[in-house]
C-alpha cells in the first residue's frame, strides 16, 4: 500500500463486538501459560494480503515486546525513521528481514530488536510466536512475543528509528479501540487495514493487524 495517502483519512468502521481481554489474562504469568496451551483460536484473515497464495514472500520477523510496569503491562513500539525507503515514519515493532546468519526467525527478531532499539537478546524472555503475517510489500512475517526484563534499557538507532514509546497492553487488547479501514484504489482494487489510534500515535497496517491477532489469541 502506498504512503502517498494519509491513512488517518481513510474511512473506518469500529469492529468492537468481543470486548476487552480480561486484565488477569494480560499478566506475565498468564501470558506464559497461554503460549504453553494449545487452545483453538482463529486468526484474522480478512485482510487482503493474508489471502494471497500466488506470490513468493520473503521471510522476516518482528518482536512484540511486553514490559511489566507498576501501572501494568505495556507494549514497546517504535516510530520508523522518515529517511527509510519502506514504511518511513510508521509505527512498527522492531524487526526485519531474515538473514542467512540467523539461526531461525526468532533469532532474526531478537537481532533486529537489538540493532534498532539496543535491547539485548538476553533481556527478552521469548514466549512464542503468532501465525505468519503477510504484508503488501512482499514479506511473510513471524511475530515473536517476548517479555522484557524490567531493567531492560533501550536506545534508538537514529538511522532506523526516531522514537521508542509504550502503549498499555490493556488498551490494545480492547476491541473498542480497533478500527477497520476500507481504501478504494480503483473500483476493482479495494484494500483494507486495521488501526488502533492511541493519542498522537496512529498504529495501523501490519502492526495493527498483528496486534489484532494477539487480541484474538489472548481472548480465546
Amino acid at each position: 500500500m502506498s504512503l502517498k495517502f494519509q491513512p488517518q483519512e481513510v474511512p473506518a468502521e469500529p469492529v468492537a463486538g468481543f470486548g476487552a481481554v480480561p486484565a488477569e489474562r494480560l499478566q506475565p504469568s498468564a501470558l506464559r501459560m497461554r503460549f504453553q496451551e494449545s487452545r483453538i483460536w482463529t486468526p484474522d484473515t480478512r485482510l487482503d494480503e493474508q489471502r494471497l497464495h500466488d506470490r513468493a514472500f520473503l521471510p522476516a520477523a518482528v518482536l512484540i515486546p511486553v514490559r511489566e510496569t507498576s501501572a501494568g503491562p505495556e507494549v514497546v513500539l517504535t516510530r520508523r525513521s522518515a529517511q527509510l525507503r519502506h514504511h518511513a515514519g510508521q509505527i512498527s515493532f522492531p524487526g526485519g528481514r531474515y538473514e542467512d546468519s540467523d539461526a531461525d526467525l526468532i533469532a532474526t527478531a531478537l537481532r533486529e530488536t537489538r540493532e534498532e532499539t539496543g535491547i539485548a537478546e538476553h533481556s527478552v524472555e521469548v514466549l512464542g510466536t503468532l501465525p505468519l503475517y503477510r504484508t503488501g510489500t512482499g514479506y511473510e512475517v513471524t511475530p515473536v512475543v517476548g517479555l522484557l526484563q524490567s531493567a531492560a534499557d533501550w536506545a534508538v538507532d537514529a538511522s532506523e528509528v526516531t522514537e521508542i514509546f509504550t502503549v498499555p497492553l490493556h488498551f490494545l487488547m480492547d476491541d473498542a479501540h480497533h478500527f477497520l479501514h476500507r481504501y478504494v484504489l480503483t473500483p476493482e482494487q479495494v484494500r483494507h487495514f486495521y488501526s488502533m489510534p492511541y493519542g498522537e500515535y496512529f498504529i495501523w497496517g501490519a502492526t495493527a493487524g498483528m496486534l489484532r491477532n494477539l487480541y484474538h489469541f489472548l481472548r480465546a
